[in-house]
């Protein structure tokens, strides 16, 4: 039997869900600046695949990565954490 390999997981908040089936979930990490200490925040942004599209704007969601679903989707929706209120 063949092992498949560990697949890359993100948590992050819903910032669109505008798309059919496809949900922009931005992640956001404090990384400390190298020469100065200061800690800044970073967003990155990812296409999630959401089959059944009950994703808001403002959900936490855990993302998980697939095989390429489009052009810019690469990750697809495991679950919702948190609802927004």
């Amino acid at each position: 039997m063949e092992k498949r390999n560990l697949r890359k997981e993100r948590i992050g908040v819903v910032s669109s869900n505008k798309m059919e089936k496809s949900i922009v979930v931005s992640e956001t990490k404090r990384v400390k600046h190298p020469m100065y200490g200061k800690f800044v925040l970073k967003t990155k942004k990812y296409v999630a695949h959401d089959e059944k599209n009950d994703c808001n704007e403002g959900d936490t969601v855990r993302i998980m990565e697939t095989k390429p679903m489009s052009k810019s989707k690469r990750w697809r929706l495991v679950e919702i954490l948190e609802r927004a209120k």
